[in-house]
C-alpha cells in the first residue's frame, strides 16, 4: 500500500530502519533503526545517529533531517528535480522520489517496495550518451518513468551515476548501484571539468589520496568520469555499496552550513572528528592537514565540509575517504575566492602567513612548527610537480591553454609560502 508519510531504509537486502515525516511540521523527519539491524550486527549510519532501538524524533532541523537532507542535491540541481518530477520541495518528498542510489550504502524506498535483487542496467548508445552529456545528465534516453534511476547525489553541480563496463556506459535502472559518476560542464564555467581533472592529477602526484578521474570529450562538450570510492565489485561483477558520510552529516550540520563563514564547522572541528572516528588517526589526520594546505596552495577555495567524508568498510574500519571536488576555483572568473575553511581566522588565501598556520595548528592541538613544515614541504612538491603534471595532462587530453591561469595561481601561492617559510 502506498504510504506517502513513511519510507524504509535498506542496505542491499537488509532493512536498516524507518523514516517518517512530522505531520505538524513537514520539514521534520524522524528515524528508528529496525530491531534486527541493531541486534544482528548492523552499523550506525552516522556519527550523529548511534545504534539504539529508541526512535529519533521528527524535528525540523534535528539530527535526522540534517543527516538525510545532506544526501540530496542542492541549489539549481534540486530545483530542477522538483520541477521536472512535479513534486513538493520538502526533503522527505525528494528522498521518496530519488533516494534509491545515494552516496554511501543506503537505499531509501517507499514502504510498498523492497530492493530489486537483480540489478538492471540499460546500455547507452552513442546518441543517448550524447544527449546525456548535452543535457548534463537530465535525459535518460527514452527510458520509461517507472524505470528511471532513483538517484540522489549531493551537491549543486549536475551529476549522473553510471555503470562503466569496458568503456561502455550503462544507466542504472531504479535503485541499481552505479560504479562511477559523470560530472558535466557548468553553464558559463566550461573549464571546470578540466580544472578538476588537473588538480586531482596534481594531488595524486604529491601523494594525496584522491579519486580516480578521467576527462572525456564528446561533440565539443567535456565531462569527467569519476570512479566511486563508496562502491566495490565482487568476482561476479556485481556492484556493492560501501557506507560513507560527509562531514556535515558526521558533525550534525545541515547542508546549508557547509561553509565556516555561514555557520559551518571550523577546520579544527573536522580535525578532531578524524582523530576520534578514524581507525588510523595518525595517517588520516595528516592527510586532512595536507588537504587543507593543498587547497590553499592549489587555489581550491571551495574545499568545504561536504567535500570531505568518512568511509566505513565491511571490516569495521572507519577512514578518511579519498579526496574529491578538487578544483582550482580561483582560476574561474566571478567565483568567490575566500576559503571555505579559514586558516587561523584568515580566509583570503593570498594573505595567509606563518602565523595563521601557527594559530590553526594550536587550534588542532599541534605544534606550529610541525604544520609550518608541512606547508613548506607541500609547496616544494607542488612547485616541482606542477609543470610535469601539466605535461602529463596534455599528453592525455591535448593542449589546454586555460591551464596557464591555474599554473600561475599555484606558482604564486607556492612561492609566497616558501618565502614565508625561510
Amino acid at each position: 500500500m502506498n504510504d506517502p508519510d513513511n519510507l524504509n531504509i535498506w542496505s542491499e537486502d537488509r532493512l536498516v530502519g524507518y523514516l517518517w515525516r512530522n505531520q505538524a511540521s513537514p520539514q521534520g523527519i524522524g528515524f528508528r533503526y529496525e530491531h534486527d539491524w541493531v541486534e544482528k550486527g548492523g552499523f550506525a549510519i552516522s556519527q550523529t545517529l548511534p545504534l539504539k532501538t529508541d526512535e529519533y524524533p521528527a524535528e525540523a532541523g534535528g539530527v535526522v533531517q540534517n543527516f538525510f537532507a545532506n544526501l540530496l542535491p542542492e541549489g539549481g540541481a534540486r530545483e530542477r528535480i522538483v520541477r521536472d518530477l512535479k513534486i513538493s520541495g520538502t526533503d522527505f518528498d525528494l528522498l521518496r522520489a530519488i533516494g534509491g542510489d545515494c552516496a554511501g550504502a543506503l537505499s531509501i524506498l517507499p514502504t510498498e517496495r523492497t530492493p530489486n535483487s537483480e540489478q538492471e542496467y540499460k546500455e547507452l548508445n552513442d546518441d543517448q550518451l550524447l544527449k546525456l552529456v548535452k543535457r548534463r545528465g537530465r535525459n535518460y534516453g527514452g527510458i520509461s518513468v517507472n524505470n528511471r534511476p532513483r538517484l540522489s547525489l549531493a551537491g549543486a553541480q549536475d551529476k549522473c551515476p553510471i555503470l562503466v563496463r569496458e568503456g561502455r556506459y550503462l544507466l542504472p535502472m531504479q535503485e541499481a548501484a552505479s560504479s562511477h559518476i559523470l560530472k558535466f560542464e557548468i553553464p558559463d564555467y566550461k573549464n571546470v571539468p578540466a580544472y578538476e581533472t588537473f588538480n586531482t592529477m596534481l594531488a595524486h602526484s604529491i601523494g594525496l589520496p584522491a579519486v580516480e578521474i578521467r576527462l572525456n570529450k564528446l561533440a565539443a562538450k567535456t565531462y569527467v568520469c569519476i570512479k566511486r570510492y563508496d562502491r566495490s565489485e565482487d568476482s561476479e561483477g556485481k556492484i556493492h555499496r560501501l557506507h560513507q558520510e560527509d562531514f556535515c552529516q558526521a558533525l550534525g550540520y545541515g547542508n546549508q552550513y557547509k561553509y565556516e563563514a555561514e555557520g559551518g564547522p571550523e577546520f579544527s572541528k573536522c580535525y578532531q572528528l578524524v582523530q576520534n572516528a578514524s581507525t588510523d588517526p595518525v595517517v588520516d589526520t595528516q592527510h586532512l592537514l595536507n588537504w587543507q594546505i593543498f587547497n590553499v596552495l592549489a587555489g581550491n577555495s571551495d574545499g568545504h565540509a561536504k567535500n570531505i567524508s568518512l568511509l566505513y568498510s565491511a571490516q569495521n574500519q572507519t577512514r578518511l575517504s579519498p579526496f574529491y571536488d578538487l578544483v582550482c576555483t580561483r582560476a574561474i572568473a566571478r567565483v568567490d575566492d575566500k576559503l571555505a575553511f579559514s586558516v587561523g581566522g584568515e580566509t583570503n588565501p593570498s594573505l595567509i602567513n606563518k602565523q595563521n598556520w601557527a594559530d590553526e595548528a594550536q587550534k588542532c592541538g599541534l605544534r606550529p612548527s610541525f604544520v609550518q613544515g608541512l606547508v613548506k614541504n607541500l609547496a616544494q612538491k607542488l612547485s616541482t610537480r606542477l609543470r610535469e603534471t601539466r605535461m602529463e595532462f596534455e599528453k592525455q587530453y591535448g593542449e589546454y591553454p586555460a591551464l596557464q591561469r591555474v599554473e600561475s595561481i599555484i606558482n604564486w601561492q607556492c612561492a609566497a609560502a616558501l618565502k614565508e617559510g625561510k
